[in-house]
């Protein structure tokens, strides 16, 4: 790529019926265009095991620049394992005017495929690895460039941890209330730590996790859960509360769900921000219940976060409450870290 190249942009989880070609589900037809975005794209060979594991999604739209952003989705311990795509339906149209956008449904999320973790043993399948696996090797093997990581809630992990995997791919990350983790091992006390793996062995291996996940897998529940963590409840709508629902009720996700909140190891943001070598923007709605701003203001103190910026009066998912803040919010770390490239380049 050229010095004077808008970079390539990396998300999941948009849907852009305006821009998209007509499709079947397992069949996408592309259109005839210079430049495409694909979104929901299958998983790579790569990640152990996972030989003709896809997505059951394609989509495509035109672009009019190089610059790509992958997206990554949300937290799916708050909602049924269904985030997908279509999360950033609001963003993926406007960024796309200048720059080549990517979402894709990671492993296990929205409409990409959900192997039974059962399969893999004792093993833990959906980790951080996995999907930080998955997000390089698309970027090495559809992007073919490097990329810029635009990530909320759990997604953000995802990005840190692909970022410290392949740091040559990342070009930058911009985090959106990253997830906290608080159920994770090490934010328990001592004495709690062992009720909460036999509750989480419960929920994995008993009717008890489907019955949970039955009860929170319904329109009532998944607006109701909305409701929560959208300052804006008017965004709350039903169009929107259809786009999480119905991937939670494809076959398999009930036990995606189950393996992902009993994974209570894995890195931390505190863990993986330290050994990050490009540059990270953290944004947070100061609304955010699940995620309370207070405590993630610490992560403006780490060496690569060039800024925290506070989204006021925005709850846990700001791409799709407050388009308005974040879309120029991207573009301008975009453009304002480019540049710094081009200048590196042009003095090297």
């Amino acid at each position: 790529m050229s010095t004077t190249s808008t970079p390539p942009l990396s998300l999941t989880t948009p849907e852009l019926p305006s821009l998209f070609s007509p499709r079947k589900r397992g069949k996408s037809i592309l259109p005839n265009s210079r430049k495409i975005h694909f979104h929901d794209f299958a998983i790579s060979h790569r990640i152990p095991n996972l030989s003709g594991i896809k997505s059951n999604r394609l989509f495509a739209s035109s672009s009019s620049a190089d610059t790509s952003f992958d997206i990554q989705s949300e937290d799916s311990t708050k909602l049924p394992q269904a985030i997908s795509s279509d999360h950033w339906r609001k963003n993926i149209p406007v960024l796309a005017k200048s720059h080549r956008v990517y979402s894709i449904d990671l492993i296990g999320y929205g409409y990409s495929d959900k192997p039974n973790p059962r399969e893999f043993g004792d093993n833990t399948f959906y980790t951080f690895e996995t999907w930080g696996t998955q997000l390089n090797d698309f970027c090495v093997e559809v992007v073919k460039d490097k990329a810029y990581f635009i990530c909320n809630s759990i997604g953000g992990l995802v990005g840190l941890q692909a970022s410290i995997m392949e740091p040559e791919i990342c070009r930058g990350l911009l985090l959106l209330n990253i997830s906290l983790r608080m159920l994770h091992i090490k934010k328990q006390p001592w004495f709690a730590r062992p009720f909460i793996k036999s509750f989480q062995s419960l929920l994995r291996n008993t009717d008890l996790g489907k019955l949970f996940f039955k009860s929170v897998a319904t329109s009532a529940s998944v607006k109701s859960i909305l409701c929560q963590c959208y300052h804006d409840t008017s965004q709350v709508t039903e169009e929107l509360v259809e786009k999480i629902l119905l991937p939670g009720l494809e076959p398999g996700a009930v036990d995606v769900f189950l393996d992902f909140i009993c994974y209570s190891a894995g890195p931390l943001p505190e863990d993986l921000l330290p050994q990050v070598k490009c540059p990270v923007l953290v944004a947070w709605g100061d609304k955010d219940p699940w995620e309370p701003i207070e405590l993630g203001r610490m992560y403006g103190n780490f060496d690569p976060v060039q800024d925290f910026v506070v989204l006021p009066n925005v709850g846990h998912c700001p791409q799709d409450e407050a388009p308005d803040l974040v879309n120029p919010l991207v573009e301008s770390f975009v453009a304002r870290n480019s540049a710094a490239e081009s200048s590196v380049s042009t003095v090297s």
